[in-house]
């Protein structure tokens, strides 16, 4: 059984390169699964990347310059 990595909605933003907005619409339109864990929303890893790759905007920086390419 593996492990599922979390993330918050600040680091799937920062990690993507998308502003925190368009991680809570996706969220709002039922595009990435997550759970709330005391108050917060912790994001299932495996579903940012699948809809990272279904947005047309993100997938030529994703090919170009891979994941977490906007994290110092």
């Amino acid at each position: 059984m593996s492990d599922i990595i979390r993330l918050s909605i600040s680091e799937a933003a920062r990690l993507f390169g998308v502003n925190s907005i368009t991680i809570r619409r996706a969220l709002k339109d039922g595009e990435i699964t997550y759970v709330v864990v005391l108050g917060r929303y912790q994001l299932n890893f495996e579903s940012v990347l699948k809809w990272s790759q279904r947005r047309k905007a993100l997938q030529k920086k994703l090919k170009t310059q891979g994941i977490g390419q906007y994290v110092d």
